[in-house]
């Protein structure tokens, strides 16, 4: 990726600069990462990394480097509301719109931020990249997976961070949703809400994790329908199209970065928001992130409390 865009400089005569930021990552992204699943809280790092870390540390050097903006390949939009307000935007291909990741991003960042290929469809810049000379970046593959956790494999990530995680956790207790204990697990920071594979254990039907309780090392398993929720708890707000945040308001809600989202009202509570489904949502798992949608304008977004 380095060589790609460096030769892309070379060619078309700009400057082009590596910048270290592995210390600033590593201190709060991949730290907050270990301490959430520690937590019970399985935590989004993209959304925590471009809240914190990615917007911050690169509009730090370009302050050095006397730059105005800063601009990201996110398939998003930034756009400034009536009021004076920045926000975020859908991006127009609606399979690849990354405005989820995007909700931590504050005022003085957003101001600072171009968005350039939230307006395109992806096939449509894959296609540029072909006629501007780059066809083995067109056929570039888009990588999903974590990227401090090249091999996909987060539970052997946190073994490998915390000294003794397994022998710590293991042995905990699997209990159903009347509390009953029906089987023993490997340790609950390596269970995630919503999980059906890798269980291990077998009940005679389908069992799904539905909570995990850090406290006592339970992880609570249940049919399907238990997943079913119509109302969570949202905290660590940041709100963008509104100035003061919001008395109540309907707002289409979505719990993960693939959801399509869910009609539901929200309600100030305390320093964060009570967000009622009008309709059952499946798998509200604590740790994501809740991102509030007027239309295709992100509201503001937070992080999912226990419900």
């Amino acid at each position: 990726s380095f060589n790609d865009a460096r030769q892309a400089a070379v060619e078309h005569g700009f400057p082009h600069f590596i910048l270290d930021i592995r210390e600033e990552f590593g201190d709060f992204v991949i730290e907050n990462f270990v301490e959430e699943y520690l937590a019970g809280r399985p935590p989004n790092p993209c959304v925590m990394c471009n809240t914190h870390i990615k917007w911050r540390a690169l509009l730090k050097r370009a302050d050095a480097l006397n730059c105005d903006f800063i601009a990201t390949g996110h398939y998003a939009n930034v756009q400034q509301h009536s009021n004076g307000r920045y926000f975020i935007k859908k991006g127009k291909d609606d399979n690849k719109d990354q405005s989820y990741a995007l909700w931590g991003l504050q005022q003085d960042l957003l101001s600072r931020t171009l968005l350039p290929l939230g307006s395109f469809h992806k096939t449509e810049i894959r296609q540029m990249a072909h006629d501007f000379g780059y066809p083995e970046l067109a056929k570039k593959n888009k990588s999903y997976e974590i990227c401090f956790v090249p091999d996909n494999d987060y539970r052997g990530f946190l073994k490998r961070r915390v000294d003794g995680l397994e022998e710590k956790v293991a042995g905990g207790n699997f209990v159903n949703t009347h509390g009953e204990i029906i089987g023993t697990h490997k340790g609950y920071p390596f269970y995630t809400v919503g999980q059906r594979k890798g269980l291990e254990i077998a009940l005679g039907a389908p069992a799904f994790v539905t909570e995990i309780i850090p406290e006592t090392n339970t992880v609570v398993l249940g049919p399907e329908e238990a997943l079913n929720k119509t109302e969570m708890e949202v905290a660590n707000i940041n709100w963008m199209k509104y100035e003061n945040g919001i008395e109540a308001m309907e707002a289409t809600t979505k719990i993960r970065y693939k959801d399509k989202g869910s009609l539901s009202r929200l309600h100030p509570s305390g320093n964060g928001v009570k967000v009622v489904f009008y309709d059952n949502v499946k798998g509200i798992a604590p740790g994501q992130s809740a991102v509030f949608y007027e239309g295709d304008d992100v509201v503001g977004g937070g992080i999912i409390q226990r419900n």
